[in-house]
């Protein structure tokens, strides 16, 4: 890493992109390896999951360690409510086993979590209150999950509106900011099911945004996931691999 990144204060803005969300550790382990401090972090839906427990001071191994155990049934069930198919409230119950009944304001590295008011449409950029809850209105698919509300407003996911998280990192004060965007780098291929076009029509909603807003990083890592589907989270061990060696090689040109 060169000198002059080294003095600026780094910022990580890890996107979503559902399990693909585990290429985001092998950036982690990169970071690691190339002596690069993260000094914010934010996050969107998968990314805010990943981005939460590194932001409490996790180190990437474990991190990996909990999501190669993950199963659907981990994170969902079955809701009965007009507004979602599907509640992930386990997820926000995972955050509270491996951190605790934190809030943003304990984290030992500044976090932002991004999430869409789903009746207006806006951005909601979380940095205060309940980062289970948070994580839980980030990741919430719209039509999928259930919206969570939070102070009076009901939040999904913030991939409808900023999918890699830059400009709540700069409002934050960085000064350099590596975005990590899962969705770029793929290529189209056939549905598998009904999972599968749910998830990918999700993701045509969100692209040309994301390629807009990730012009704004400073460095920008899209590992190629051509192959990998979205939902199967035994691809966990690949994905990481992915995600490590597009990073590594990124960062060690700097």
């Amino acid at each position: 890493m060169t000198k002059d990144v080294e003095r600026k204060k780094v910022g990580l803005a890890l996107g979503g992109g559902a399990v693909l969300g585990a290429a985001h550790i092998g950036v982690l382990k990169a970071l690691k390896e190339n002596n690069i401090r993260v000094d914010l972090v934010s996050g969107t839906s998968v990314g805010s999951f990943i981005g939460a427990l590194y932001a409490f001071g996790m180190p990437w191994d474990q991190i990996d360690r909990i999501t190669r155990e993950l199963k659907w049934l981990d994170v969902s069930s079955i809701s009965i409510s007009r507004y979602g198919l599907l509640s992930n409230s386990g997820l926000g119950e995972l955050i509270m086993e491996h951190l605790g009944d934190v809030t943003f304001e304990q984290a030992k590295v500044p976090l932002a979590v991004v999430a869409t008011d789903i009746s207006s449409g806006e951005e909601v950029v979380l940095t205060s209150g309940s980062v289970a809850q948070a994580v839980m209105a980030s990741s919430c698919i719209p039509g999928v999950f259930v919206p969570v509300e939070i102070d009076g407003r009901l939040l999904v996911d913030g991939g409808v509106v900023e999918n890699v998280p830059i400009d709540p990192l700069k409002r934050m004060g960085a000064e350099y900011v590596i975005g990590v965007d899962l969705n770029s780098g793929r290529r189209a291929e056939k549905p598998e099911n009904i999972v599968d076009v749910l998830l990918r029509s999700f993701h045509f909603l969100r692209r040309s945004a994301t390629r807009r807003q990730t012009g704004e990083a400073d460095l920008l890592i899209v590992p190629d996931l051509t192959g990998f589907n979205m939902y199967d989270l035994d691809q966990a061990g690949e994905l990481f691999e992915a995600g490590y060696q597009e990073a590594a090689k990124m960062l060690g040109d700097l």
